[in-house]
């Protein structure tokens, strides 16, 4: 792994990202950081293979916060802009779309809740007026509100379609009611405390935030796990992959009217969780990844696995043997290459649009005995993102026969010794979603300064939008579960 890190003033910054993009870097994420002297904020670029991961700090007076926008490079950069300038109170100057992101209408005007001086949050302010949702007008055209509470255990999010017929024109999506802070929660914390906090990002996340986070403070403490705890840490994170993708297969089945293979799918679902309970005590796999190392108690079968992926292909064949199943996945809510690119997209839905990076290859943490083969459609419709994920899960069957082999359960830990590395440090997964970037940083104590989590759901909820244009609204519910982002990993 090559890191590098380059202070540069503002006017460098748009040449030095451009560079950067151009050679086949993507933005993974920004952090703003409130210095006892300036605002500095970080800009993480990563490219791979082989891994490599180039930083950019900008230093802004903290009385006048502006910084050039870079916006017109990198959609993502700009999606970053707008929830710093909301958290933060910097302004990224000219933006092309400088509307609020994080802070909804009821937030109080000129409290930014990262700031430094921003102390406990007030009570709500009056509504400064409604959210500027873009309204389609012609004839027969009408708008459909959903949300933001659901008929569901989901956190709220808010959809506003603008339809003609049943053809859907435009869709909006409008997230962050339930902000939890979780950035400032980790301020001032231990690093075993910390723990705790990346684990609960996305609950459905437990290994692939908690792993991203212990590989930061690992590099920020220069500490060294040793090789087969990073191999029962991969483990974990294929388990994790395995029982996700499972329940979406099922939850697939069932929004196109196949109960019975979703039933299926969570009897399937429930032997992982029992599973996982019995390989770390908790049936979301929570523990088992920790600071300088892994905590297993037992190991999974071989036979057992075996017999469970049986099971679950018997499944995969029938959905799509199953004309009625299959014709529904077909063609539905397309997101074509060109647009995952723009976008930013990870994971599945980048790997259902030909766009194959997976952190596993590009910034691996342990060396596998052989690469994990990257599964890749090209259509971009709701077929491929079934089809990734049920390829996926024979790829993290095989993975867990590798890395169990010759592994035995590691119950030591090894603490990190604070203060013995830089005390900054970036951890990169392939979580089940897509790639989980944190960046972290350590005070002079050990303690935690300032830590950012960025899940995949930040760069991929943009993209359920457009893949929806001139789709029907019955189309929703099956593209919405195609995607199947997080509302708690976005909703930081």
């Amino acid at each position: 792994m090559t890191r590098t890190v380059h202070d540069i003033p503002a006017t460098e910054l748009a040449k030095q990202a451009e560079a950067l993009l151009s050679t086949g870097h993507r933005l993974a994420l920004i952090a703003a950081h409130h210095d006892p002297d300036a605002i500095r904020i970080v800009y993480l670029f990563v490219a791979g293979p082989p891994d490599t991961r180039t930083e950019l700090h900008v230093r802004l007076d903290s009385g006048r916060p502006e910084v050039p926008s870079l916006a017109h490079l990198s959609f993502p950069a700009g999606r970053f802009e707008r929830e710093m300038r909301d958290l933060h109170g910097i302004v990224p100057l000219d933006h092309p779309l400088p509307h609020r992101l994080v802070r909804h209408f009821h937030w109080p005007k000129g409290w930014y809740p990262m700031h430094p001086d921003a102390g406990a949050p007030p009570a709500f302010a009056e509504q400064e007026g409604p959210y500027p949702f873009l309204e389609v007008e012609g004839d027969g055209v009408y708008e459909i509100p959903v949300g933001p509470v659901h008929a569901g255990l989901i956190e709220p999010g808010h959809f506003r379609f603008s339809v003609v017929g049943e053809t859907i024109l435009k869709l909006k999506a409008r997230l962050w009611f339930v902000h939890k802070g979780i950035e400032k929660l980790f301020q001032g914390r231990s690093v075993s405390a910390g723990l705790p906090l990346a684990e609960r990002i996305s609950g459905d996340t437990a290994v692939g935030h908690a792993l991203a986070y212990c590989l930061a403070v690992e590099e920020a403490t220069a500490t060294q796990v040793p090789e087969p705890a990073q191999r029962a840490r991969a483990l974990l994170l294929e388990l994790e992959r395995l029982h996700n993708h499972v329940a979406d297969l099922g939850m697939l089945c069932n929004d196109v009217g196949h109960g019975i293979l979703n039933a299926h799918t969570q009897r399937i679902r429930e032997q992982l969780l029992r599973l996982n309970a019995e390989i770390t005590g908790h049936r979301l796999l929570r523990g088992g990844v920790v600071p300088g190392g892994a905590a297993l108690r037992s190991l999974p079968d071989p036979s057992r696995m075996e017999a469970i992926g049986d099971d679950i292909r018997d499944v995969v064949r029938l959905a799509l043997g199953h004309s009625t199943v299959r014709d529904r996945l077909t063609g539905t809510a397309i997101l074509h290459a060109d647009a995952a690119r723009d976008i930013g997209c990870l994971g599945y839905v980048a790997r259902a649009s030909d766009l194959p990076a997976d952190a596993r290859v590009c910034h691996p943490f342990v060396t596998y005995d052989t690469e994990p083969a990257v599964p890749v459609h090209t259509t971009g419709d709701v077929l491929a993102r079934f089809l990734v994920r049920a390829e996926e899960i024979d790829v993290s069957l095989a993975l867990i026969t590798q890395l169990t082999h010759g592994l035995t359960a590691p119950r030591a830990v090894l603490a990190p010794a604070p203060g013995a590395g830089t005390g900054a440090g970036v951890g990169l997964v392939e979580g089940w979603r897509g790639t989980i970037a944190t960046r972290v940083e350590l005070a002079a104590d050990g303690t935690l300064a300032r830590v950012k989590p960025v899940d995949p759901s930040f760069f991929n909820w943009p993209a359920l939008p457009v893949a929806l244009n001139d789709t029907i609204v019955p189309d929703f519910p099956l593209t919405n579960k195609s995607f199947n982002l997080s509302y708690a990993g976005n909703d930081l």
